[in-house]
């Protein structure tokens, strides 16, 4: 277990993040992490709702004191459930191209086993609890990205 409190670093903003900048923040300077699980979200240029349509933007919108709250709660959550060194999201909003990195999930942890699990259930949990709003453009226009039943799923089994 850490000796001190888990560094939990949150950001919601516009610009792309830098995986190594983010990843040296969360354990530099501390030698008990064993292990480092991350994950990046990217926007695809397909969407399950219109299948034939090529995505060419993803906006994202959100409210950002509600969001930063929910975020830090997620990543809490998570220090609480884990023995965790720390714990790193970031999130993009604005308009985004396919291929453009919208989300970092990262966990350190002694071990590998509760790095992969707390990165996955932060994620999972981010899908469903995190207000933000994406809506899609392609040839025929614009429409919002609807919550999807399985992603509810995944999330009820870190409850």
């Amino acid at each position: 277990m850490p000796a001190s409190a888990p560094r939990i670093q949150i950001a919601v903003q516009e610009e792309d993040f830098d995986l190594t900048t983010a990843i040296v923040a969360l354990h530099q300077g501390r030698t008990g992490i064993g292990a480092i699980a991350s994950f990046i979200g990217l926007v695809r240029d397909f969407s399950p709702e219109t299948p034939d349509q090529q995505v060419l933007q993803l906006t994202i919108e959100h409210y950002p004191e509600m969001t930063r709250k929910q975020l830090a709660r997620i990543a809490h959550d998570a220090t609480r459930r884990w023995p965790l060194y720390g714990v790193c999201i970031i999130h993009r909003f604005g308009e985004l191209a396919p291929g453009d990195p919208i989300v970092l999930v990262a966990t350190a942890s002694a071990h590998r086993k509760p790095a992969f699990e707390a990165c996955s259930a932060i994620m999972d949990r981010l899908k469903t609890e995190a207000t933000f709003w994406k809506c899609e453009t392609n040839r025929q226009g614009r429409h919002w990205v609807t919550a999807k039943p399985e992603d509810a799923q995944a999330a009820r089994k870190w409850r």
